[in-house]
């Protein structure tokens, strides 16, 4: 009889320990799958995690009048245009979309119509009047960033003069040494592959301003894969802004005040349909920033007529004037996280040597100048990080114009 009291005593405190663990459900995401692992041995830390994911969904994703189911997955939320998120921009508040600006001279304008370049679109549904498609941001999306604070910014180590030791890495055309007052390039959309969940692979144009690494001011715009910012390997249509070089200001697409939204027709950071295929058909997207010359925003339009949205300019400090830079090409992020370089593809994963159909390119490269002109670009210089993983070969001809090859496939025997 004195034996069987320790082990009542022992079996009673099992039967705790089983319920005080049990207690500790793990939460459920959006997604349906448990967001941490470790959730029963730090409840209160996972816990207040996901109170703030909660907070900031609560504060970018806007009431909708209409929600549309993608294709992919993503769901997109007609929003009334007043109540996007860059109105809650304090200087923005109360305010309402501008009218279309004056586009520059030697622009070839027209209406895109029903034409339809991005997944969501056929579903055969779209946004009525008066509203914006946003891609609404799940819990799953802001989970994988490594903080709230951190979810949908670039690091600060982004756009560099010199990036050589960063794990950014570029093959772009530039020219710099002059005013300039936008740009303009039709843009060769892939699916590259993307090996890690932290790297991603992007092909923009950027619009630059400022002193790299400190001040720098950045618009920018294109197509990227990013399995961290997104959750899976679909080309997106993005933009980006900054005004201190990546440390604070500025985001992707719609989730900071920011960018103002004018377009029902398109959703940005929905996914783009349909993409070029190696030795088969090809496509690309024009992609065109310019700096209003009656109010001096920057204004974003897509393919040969939809007008985006605008910067305003208030945002900026150097780009309130002009541009001191234009960027075209792509970027990838190598991490290293296998210990060598990234497999990671930039373009369609193929050098440039390999030519149409083959290499990811731009074509039609044009800047803007003083005068509301677009122009060619004089002394268009070329510049590839690691030239034996990514390169760049720029020719110009009558069609095309100026125009370049770019890309590759990351890691291979002479970029170990």
């Amino acid at each position: 009889m004195a034996s069987s009291t320790p082990h009542k005593t022992t079996s009673t405190f099992i039967t705790f320990l089983i319920l005080l663990v049990s207690s500790f459900t793990p939460v459920e995401s959006d997604s349906g799958n448990h967001f941490a692992t470790n959730q029963t041995f730090r409840p209160h830390k996972e816990l207040h995690k996901l109170k703030r994911v909660r907070a900031y969904l609560r504060k970018i994703n806007k009431p909708s009048l209409k929600t549309i189911q993608s294709p992919d997955g993503d769901v997109i939320d007609c929003v009334l245009s007043h109540l996007q998120p860059a109105f809650d921009h304090p200087q923005l508040k109360g305010q309402k979309p501008l009218e279309p600006p004056e586009r520059p001279k030697g622009h070839d304008s027209e209406d895109i119509g029903t034409e339809k370049f991005q997944l969501w679109t056929d579903s055969g549904e779209s946004c009525p009047e008066g509203t914006i498609p946003i891609r609404r941001t799940k819990e799953t999306d802001v989970l994988r960033a490594s903080s709230v604070r951190k979810f949908g910014k670039k690091l600060p180590r982004g756009v560099r003069r010199n990036t050589l030791g960063s794990d950014h890495e570029h093959a772009v055309a530039f020219v710099n040494g002059d005013q300039y007052y936008g740009a303009k390039a039709s843009i060769n959309v892939w699916a590259p592959r993307v090996t890690d969940e932290y790297e991603f692979s992007l092909s923009q144009l950027w619009v630059i301003s400022g002193t790299f690494g400190r001040d720098l001011n950045t618009i920018e715009a294109g197509w990227q894969v990013s399995p961290g910012l997104y959750g899976d390997n679909y080309p997106r249509f993005f933009i980006y802004w900054t005004t201190d070089a990546y440390k604070s200001t500025g985001c992707y697409n719609l989730l900071c005040p920011g960018f103002v939204q004018t377009s029902n027709k398109i959703a940005i950071g929905a996914a783009i349909s349909p993409w070029s295929s190696y030795s088969s058909r090809q496509f690309d997207i024009a992609i065109m920033v310019w700096k209003d010359p009656k109010h001096g925003h920057w204004w974003l339009e897509f393919g040969p007529g939809l007008l985006v949205g605008y910067w305003h300019s208030f945002l900026f400090t150097h780009l309130r004037r002009h541009a001191s830079m234009v960027q075209f090409g792509g970027e990838i992020v190598n991490t290293q996280s296998m210990g060598y370089h990234t497999s990671t593809q930039m373009g369609s994963g193929h050098f440039a040597d390999e030519g149409y159909g083959k290499s990811s390119y731009f074509r039609n490269l044009q800047v803007v100048d003083w005068d509301n002109n677009l122009i060619p670009p004089s002394s268009l210089h070329l510049r590839a990080d690691h030239p034996n993983c990514y390169d760049i070969k720029a020719e110009k001809n009558n069609v095309w114009g100026n125009y370049f090859y770019y890309g590759g496939p990351g890691r291979n025997s002479r970029c170990p």
